[in-house]
């Protein structure tokens, strides 16, 4: 083959043209740019959508818990509002509703422990009665006490109390 150019080329090429069998320099570089850019941008998106489980990294193990499923659903699913509802759990506190129940139950298992080892009362319930003295429900001792059901009063049916749409109601 001939090495003269042909007569209508032009005489001066830019410098991505390179002639056959040589490396392509620019589309090299702009390969090397776009996988770069690539990982860069996934790990902005990795780090964005860790985002909610960050925040709630000093909360409560519960909270941070289910910030973290949330995030992990809607990284998988690709559904936003997961990562809304994380983000959201995790800006606000959950208060802490163990502790006071569990004190209640704490001060109510000590009350009724101080209840069963009380002191036998100095007088019985019925000598008490005949001294006149006033009691209280202390005075019984644990094992006698009963529940006593009364009755409710009887009430005369609803329609006895009704006025009828059509009428005034008079005092």
């Amino acid at each position: 083959m001939s090495e003269a150019m042909h007569p209508l080329a032009p005489h001066h090429l830019p410098g991505f043209i390179v002639a056959p069998g040589e490396t392509d320099v620019l589309f090299t570089g702009t390969v090397i740019f776009i996988i770069a850019l690539l990982m860069m941008l996934g790990s902005l998106y990795f780090w964005l959508h860790s985002l909610p489980e960050r925040i709630a990294h000093g909360a409560s193990q519960v909270q941070f818990q289910l910030v973290a499923v949330l995030a992990l659903l809607a990284l998988f699913t690709h559904i936003n509002v997961f990562w809304v509802a994380a983000l959201l759990l995790a800006i606000v506190p959950i208060p802490d509703f163990w502790t006071p129940l569990s004190t209640m139950a704490e001060s109510l298992s000590r009350m009724a422990a101080d209840r069963r080892q009380a002191p036998a009362p100095a007088a019985s319930a019925p000598e008490a009665i005949a001294a006149g003295s006033p009691l209280s429900v202390n005075d019984a001792p644990f094992s006698q006490v009963r529940v006593v059901e009364l009755e409710a009063p009887s009430t005369p049916p609803d329609d006895q109390h009704r006025v009828p749409a059509n009428e005034e109601r008079r005092p």
